[in-house]
Parts: C-alpha cells; sequence; structure tokens
C-alpha cells in the first residue's frame, strides 16, 4: 500500500478556546464542533462558513447527529446532555438524570441516545420521548467514550477503569470487560462491518479488538502522548487517531501500519471524525481550530 495522501484545505476559526469534539451530518453538508468555549458551532462543509453557533453553559465535550439528521446531540460538563433541532437551531431537551455528560451517541438504527457520565454510569436515553430508559453501572470511575455496533446491538464503553466493556443492549447487560489499556480510555469506535473494534488511550497507543472473540488483534503505536480519538473511514480501510502530540495518523487497517501523519494543529488533538462519503476529514484541537483534510486515493498495488 502506498502512503495515504492527505492534505488540510481548510482551517475553521471561531472558537475562543480549544475545540473538543466534530462530527459530520448525515448527509455531509454540516459540521458540528463543540469548544470549551461553552458553544456548538455549525459549519457549512462547502463554504467552511459558521452557519449557527449554539450556547451550553460549561464546556461541551461532545456532538452527535442522528442517524436522519434531524437532531444534534451536545454532552456537557454543566451535566446535561441537549437536544437541538438541526433545521431551527433551537434546543428542543435537555436530558438531565445523572452527572455530566462528557460523551454522546446515537445507535445506528436512532432508537437509542448513550451518553458516558462522571458518575460511572451509561444512561440510555429515548430520543423521541427524552426519557431515560436504562441506566448501565458496572466501570468503576467516569465513563469517557461510547460507540454502538452498526447493527445497534451492541455499545462499546470505555473510561477511567482502563476498561472497555461490551453491553448487549438486547438485555442491557455486560458480555465483556476487555483489558490490556494501561491508561484512561479516551477513543472509541467500531468499524463499518463491525468486525473490528478501536480504542485508544492515555498510555499513547490504540488497539484493535475482534468484538467476537473480544481479544485484542492489535497495538497501534507510534504516537508520543495520550491517544483521545480514534475514528474508521466508511470504507473501514483506514483507522484516523488524533493525540496530545498534535497530531493525526491514519493507519491500515489490514496492515495495522501508520500510513500518513497529518501535521498543522499546533496543540492537542482532540476528536476526528471522517465525513459520510469518506473524503473529507475533520480534526478538532486544543489550538482552538478544527480543520479539514482532503483525503485522496490509497493506492493499492
Amino acid at each position: 500500500m502506498a502512503d495515504a495522501q492527505v492534505e488540510c484545505v481548510a482551517t475553521l476559526q471561531g472558537h475562543s478556546k480549544g475545540v473538543r469534539s466534530v462530527a459530520f451530518s448525515p448527509d455531509g453538508a454540516l459540521l458540528a464542533t463543540g469548544g470549551e468555549d461553552t458553544t456548538v458551532r455549525l459549519w457549512d462543509t462547502t463554504t467552511r462558513q459558521c452557519v449557527a453557533t449554539l450556547q451550553h453553559t460549561s464546556f461541551v465535550y461532545s456532538v452527535a447527529f442522528s442517524p436522519d439528521g434531524a437532531l444534534l446531540a451536545t454532552g456537557g460538563e454543566d451535566t446535561t446532555a441537549r437536544l437541538w433541532d438541526t433545521t431551527t437551531r433551537q434546543c428542543v431537551a435537555t436530558l438531565q438524570p445523572g452527572g455530566s455528560k462528557y460523551v454522546v451517541a446515537f445507535s445506528p438504527d436512532g432508537a437509542l441516545l448513550a451518553t458516558g457520565c462522571n458518575n460511572g454510569s451509561v444512561l440510555l436515553f429515548d430520543p423521541i420521548t427524552r426519557q431515560c430508559v436504562a441506566t448501565l453501572q458496572g466501570h468503576t470511575g467516569w465513563v469517557w467514550p461510547v460507540g454502538f455496533s452498526p447493527d445497534s446491538a451492541l455499545l462499546a464503553t470505555g473510561g477511567s477503569d482502563r476498561a472497555v466493556r461490551l453491553w448487549d443492549l438486547a438485555t442491557r447487560r455486560c458480555v465483556a470487560s476487555l483489558q490490556g489499556h494501561q491508561g484512561n480510555l479516551r477513543g472509541i469506535a467500531f468499524s463499518p462491518d463491525g468486525t473490528l473494534l478501536a480504542t485508544s488511550s492515555e498510555d499513547h497507543t490504540a488497539r484493535l479488538w475482534d468484538p467476537a472473540t473480544h481479544q485484542c488483534v492489535a497495538t497501534l503505536q507510534g504516537h508520543t502522548n495520550q491517544v483521545w480519538s480514534v475514528a474508521f473511514s466508511p470504507d473501514g480501510a483506514l483507522l484516523a487517531t488524533g493525540s496530545y502530540d498534535s497530531t493525526v495518523r491514519l493507519w491500515d487497517t489490514t496492515t495495522r501500519q501508520c500510513v500518513a501523519t497529518l501535521q498543522g494543529h499546533t496543540s492537542h488533538v482532540y476528536s476526528v471524525a471522517f465525513s459520510p462519503g469518506g473524503a473529507l476529514l475533520a480534526t478538532g484541537g486544543n489550538d482552538k481550530t478544527a480543520r479539514l483534510w482532503e483525503r485522496y486515493a490509497v493506492v493499492h498495488p
């Protein structure tokens, strides 16, 4: 495989503090960014202009679009998760049970919204009724990353207890606790076909796991500081990782080799996300910016 060809095509400036989270809308037309400046910004991915600013009352740690694009969920230090109408840009619900909602994620079927909390619990909400329908307990410290499998059957969670837990969403029971990371968990994502689970940690590594066997199949080493985020490309061929070493790395998920190192952020990289078509990669960093990177074809011999 040749190295991935990637270049920064836009630097989105507007946040006055670090950008903690980035997410594309399902149609790729919008990019949401959540910041330590207590705001969420919506950007037009064509014009690269900010088209809306949504207000929290404290750090915004996470942003996520519903599968149909009608809702945007945000999680923050102010102990709330919020739901926003993406058309009117108005807050339509504030979800408050539990502690700080560090990370939010919609299930691919749109039936659930998961939030990882600072009290060690994972809350599941019905996005329609806005009611909490389940509380998953098992972690012994705060919960940061949460991520659903593509078929919405499993939820993966991680936190300060260094364990990755897999939850069966039909029974709401923990079916596995994956051990191996030597630091707090920060990133989690299933591959598009569900055959791999990627995690990242403050131990400077990302790991690939087989969700069926619960075995670690690869440890990705190369970053020189904490790895805060992971994201698979839509075709599953690449994994992006963002790190406190100010770089983003792209990994070939077959060979498990790093095929590109993206440099441009001047401080920690908190978040990475691929556009639905896979041509763009968004990154958010402590340098108060989000960046858009354009990915060209990766050549296979």
